[in-house]
C-alpha cells in the first residue's frame, strides 16, 4: 500500500474506514424533520453505532471515527453519502437532501486531516448522493438517478472520473414511494464479491439486471418481506465476508449458502429508525486486495 486511500471497489479487503457517531439532538422534534420513523434513542444510538465499529476492529479494519460538532447533522451519521473515494483522492458530491448539504464541508474538513486528496466536487445545480454509486468493477461506476441525485450531477462526475478510465453508466430509479423518502440504488442491490451480488429484484432497473447477466454476476435474491429490513444494504469486508442487519434471516441463510461468512449486527436505532444500513454507515477510504 502506498498511500492511505482509494476504493474504487465494493467487495475489495476493507483496510481503512470512516464512521460518524450518532449526535445528540438538538431537540426532541428533530426526527420529524430528518424522516424518521420514531424519537431519536441517543443512548441507543451510541451503543449500536460503537458496537459496530467493534465488529470492524475485531476484523482487523483500521476505523477513523469522527462526530459532528453541529447538533443539526443528525444524517452524518451515514458518511457514505457526501463523498465518492478513488485512487487519486476524495471527489466531494452535493447531497440532495437540502438538509444533508452541510455534511459535506465538515467530511471535506475529516479528508483534509486525514491528508486525502480532494481531486473535485460536484457544483449547483448538480446532486449526487454516495448511496446512488456502485463500483461494478474498479473501471465502472453505475449510478442510480434517482430524486436525489439528478441528470447534471452525473454528468459532472462523469467528467471528473474520465480521466481516470472510469465509465459512468446512469440508471434510472423507481418512483417509489417518491421524493419524500430516499430509495437509493444501495438500497437495491450490494455486491458481496466480484461474481456475486445481493439484491431485490421487483426495484432493480432493467439496465443494471441485464448487465449482472452478461458479466454472469449470480444475484441472490431479496424477499419481499426483508426489503423492509434493509436485507439488500449489504457491507462487504473482504469478498464473501460481509456485514448485514441480524433481522435478514432467510438473506442471510442464502448468503451462507452461497460460501459467505455473515457477520449480524444490531441497528434498531442507527439502521431502521434512520432508513440506512451498513454500507450507508461506512465510509471506505482503503480497499485494497
Amino acid at each position: 500500500m502506498t498511500t492511505g486511500w482509494g476504493a474504487q471497489s465494493m467487495v475489495a479487503p476493507l483496510r481503512r474506514v470512516l464512521l460518524v457517531r450518532p449526535v445528540p439532538p438538538p431537540n426532541p422534534d428533530c426526527w420529524r424533520n430528518f424522516g424518521y420513523v420514531h424519537p431519536i434513542d441517543q443512548e441507543r444510538a451510541a451503543a449500536e453505532h460503537a458496537a459496530l465499529v467493534t465488529l470492524l476492529e475485531r476484523e482487523g479494519i483500521e476505523t477513523i471515527v469522527v462526530e459532528p460538532e453541529d447538533p443539526a447533522l443528525q444524517d452524518a451519521i451515514f458518511p457514505f453519502d457526501p463523498v465518492l473515494v478513488t485512487s487519486a483522492g476524495a471527489i466531494l458530491l452535493r447531497m440532495g437532501k437540502e438538509l444533508r448539504q452541510p455534511e459535506v464541508a465538515a467530511l471535506e474538513r475529516v479528508l483534509r486531516d486525514l491528508g486525502i486528496p480532494i481531486v473535485g466536487r460536484i457544483q449547483p445545480p448538480g446532486t449526487v448522493e454516495g448511496g446512488d454509486c456502485l463500483w461494478l468493477d474498479e473501471h465502472t461506476l453505475i449510478v442510480g438517478r434517482s430524486y436525489r441525485t439528478n441528470d447534471t450531477g452525473i454528468a459532472q462526475l462523469a467528467d471528473l472520473l474520465r480521466p481516470k478510465a472510469v465509465q459512468v453508466i446512469a440508471v434510472d430509479l423507481a418512483h417509489w414511494h417518491g421524493p419524500s423518502e430516499c430509495l437509493h440504488l444501495l438500497s437495491l442491490l450490494s455486491p458481496v464479491d466480484t461474481d456475486l451480488v445481493v439484491a431485490y429484484l421487483p426495484l432493480l432497473p432493467v439496465r443494471l439486471a441485464e448487465m449482472l447477466v452478461d458479466r454472469r454476476i449470480e444475484i441472490i435474491t431479496v424477499p419481499e418481506d426483508e426489503f423492509a429490513t434493509q436485507a439488500p444494504n449489504v457491507l462487504a469486508l473482504a469478498p464473501r465476508r460481509c456485514v448485514i442487519l441480524k433481522e435478514n434471516q432467510r438473506t442471510i441463510a442464502a448468503l451462507e449458502r452461497a460460501g459467505c461468512t455473515v457477520f449480524v449486527y444490531e441497528g434498531r436505532e442507527i439502521s431502521h429508525n434512520r432508513s440506512g444500513g451498513p454500507t450507508c454507515l461506512t465510509r471506505p477510504l482503503l480497499r485494497a486486495w
